[in-house]
């Protein structure tokens, strides 16, 4: 048989435990098109917020160069090599809010998606990650060949637009050419700024459908067999067989503490032998007839059998016994429609008593 049930016979939707067991894994949907969206319009900020300023910085700095060439000295390597960490430092600083605006756009894509979460298996060195039939289900399988269309996709999608774009700044970009170098600047900036919200745009929706699609792929990987949602209620609840057994042990352990309490009783009201009412009634103890025990065939018959062991009056009275069944419930008192019946009888038990203080007598 094989590991894993095939995907054939996953046809009950997962369970949530079986979501929250996943989840716990680390094994959660994700939208790599989300970060890549993300990038762009960290990249889109940081044009319309930073690029222009810091161009201008830059290129103050780098005017000194041909302004004041005599100044600068490169007689040796050493020369050399603190006009190179210059020139880094000037660079880093202008690319400083753009690496933080990409960290910050992708760690956002990522904790927008899910909730950051520490797994520690995720991180175990597994076999599985080596094997080459592994790998090659990987690559060629349907998540593989999902990824590949996705990437030929986005490329042939976000090259057209892009090609569509610059066709259309074509004329704008021979136009700044013969205008004041300042000028042509902002020219290529709003050209750079209209290629990014357009490539932003259709990253949009790529990132939806690859949202909606990893989310759809998730749940269908979750999916399980009927089987293992029936040992998974199985686990949650109890084995039936199991739980059957505990009720009729709890329902014998109750039967046996009522028996207990039958040669407590006062009288038994009989039908005459598929039903059969325990009652104890003292004055000093409660203001009505208490029900110690109540039962019907075998169990009215071993009723029956205690109280006449123990000497306790039984009464055959079908219909009292029939009605008041149903009614009554064990350590309860009798309800007030039976306490004119229930007192006769009871007047009868203190009648055939020896002493009339008894709580029991003799039939």
């Amino acid at each position: 048989m094989a590991d894993e049930p095939d995907k054939e016979s996953k046809t009950e939707e997962a369970t949530e435990k079986k979501i929250r067991d996943s989840i716990d894994k680390g094994q959660v949907p994700f939208a790599r098109e989300v970060p890549a969206f993300a990038s762009f319009l960290a990249i889109l900020t940081f044009m319309l917020f930073f690029a222009q300023p810091s161009a201008a910085h830059l290129g103050g700095f780098l005017s000194m160069f041909i302004e004041r060439a005599d100044e600068w000295s490169l007689g040796n390597t050493d020369d050399a090599v603190l006009l190179q960490r210059m020139v880094f430092l000037e660079l880093a600083k202008v690319m400083a809010a753009l690496m933080f605006l990409l960290m910050l756009a992708g760690i956002s894509a990522s904790v927008l998606q899910n909730v950051p979460r520490f797994v520690a298996k995720r991180i175990q060195p597994q076999l599985s990650r080596i094997s080459l039939k592994k790998g090659w289900e990987r690559l060629f399988g349907k998540k593989g060949w999902v990824e590949f269309a996705k990437s030929i996709g986005k490329i042939l999608v976000v090259g057209g637009f892009v090609v569509f774009a610059m066709s259309e700044a074509q004329d704008r970009l021979l136009a700044g050419m013969i205008t004041h170098p300042i000028a042509f600047t902002s020219v290529i900036r709003d050209i750079a700024v209209e290629i990014v919200v357009t490539i932003s745009l259709v990253m949009l929706i790529i990132a939806g459908a690859d949202l909606l699609w990893s989310r759809f792929h998730w749940r269908e990987e979750l999916r399980m067999t009927r089987q293992e949602v029936k040992d998974e209620i199985k686990q949650n609840d109890g084995d039936p067989i199991v739980k059957a057994r505990i009720r009729s042990l709890q329902r014998d352990r109750a039967r046996k503490r009522m028996m207990q309490g039958v040669p407590q009783a006062t009288l038994v009201i009989a039908n005459p032998t598929h039903y059969a009412i325990a009652l104890r009634y003292v004055r000093s103890e409660n203001a009505a007839p208490v029900v110690v025990a109540k039962g019907k065939d075998l169990i009215a018959l071993k009723i029956r059998e205690i109280a006449e062991e123990h000497g306790i009056p039984v009464f055959e009275e079908v219909q009292l016994a029939r009605s008041m069944y149903d009614q009554v419930k064990i350590d309860g008192m009798i309800p007030p429609q039976f306490y004119q019946a229930v007192a006769e009888l009871v007047r009868s038990v203190y009648a055939r008593t020896a002493q009339p203080s008894a709580v029991r007598g003799t039939t």
